[in-house]
């Protein structure tokens, strides 16, 4: 599982970039906000990903911040919200104000978004209501902080998602465990140390 790109920005298109990482050229699916938020072409940057993988395909769907990572994998995880439905969420929204919609059950808010309607918009809020509140906000919302962009905490993220934790608890004790090992932390410690914080 590839868990974040570190190269340069090659390209973007309406959906997408293209990142280069050593010579090789990911394509990524990205929302508008993710997109305006990674930088200019040619320069060096980061995004969180996460792989979907189908019968006849396998793509990267690409994120500014590992919140909105987070918000990508709860959302389609809900009936009838595809990763194209999600994107567009997440690019009408940003990951504190679809927490506020969500804990305030606000359907029209959520609606907002292309490809939505009020039936849909119901379901996610309702299905996600308990789902929801753990998530680490980034830059600009409350809440505890993300992992680290980039280094061991994304992939220990990663690695707790892969025992089966929820994308919001797998935020909240990598953050937590992060604060208390600090910045050099290496994957193991971080993860060992998450793992008995998930299962207080």
């Amino acid at each position: 599982m590839i868990a974040h790109l570190k190269g340069r920005l090659e390209s973007t298109g309406v959906d997408h970039a293209v990142i280069d990482v050593g010579g090789v050229g990911y394509l990524v699916g990205a929302s508008s906000r993710t997109l305006a938020a990674i930088g200019p072409v040619g320069e060096a940057c980061v995004l969180f990903t996460e792989m979907l993988v189908g019968e006849e395909f396998i793509r990267l769907v690409g994120f500014a911040r590992a919140d909105e990572r987070d918000w990508f994998r709860l959302l389609t995880g809900v009936q009838g919200v595809g990763a194209r439905v999600a994107l567009a969420i997440l690019s009408a929204l940003e990951p504190a104000d679809l927490s506020r919609a969500i804990a305030a059950q606000d359907k029209a808010m959520v609606a907002r978004a292309n490809g939505v309607g009020p039936k849909l918009a119901e379901r996610i809020v309702r299905e996600l209501k308990d789902k929801a509140g753990g998530i680490a906000l980034g830059p600009g919302g409350s809440g505890a902080a993300a992992p680290v962009a980039g280094g061991a905490g994304a992939d220990a993220v990663s690695a707790l998602l892969n025992l089966g934790f929820r994308p919001a608890e797998a935020s909240g004790a990598v953050a937590a465990a992060e604060e208390e090992l600090g910045g050099s932390a290496t994957l193991d410690a971080l993860v060992r140390l998450a793992l008995r914080k998930a299962a207080r």
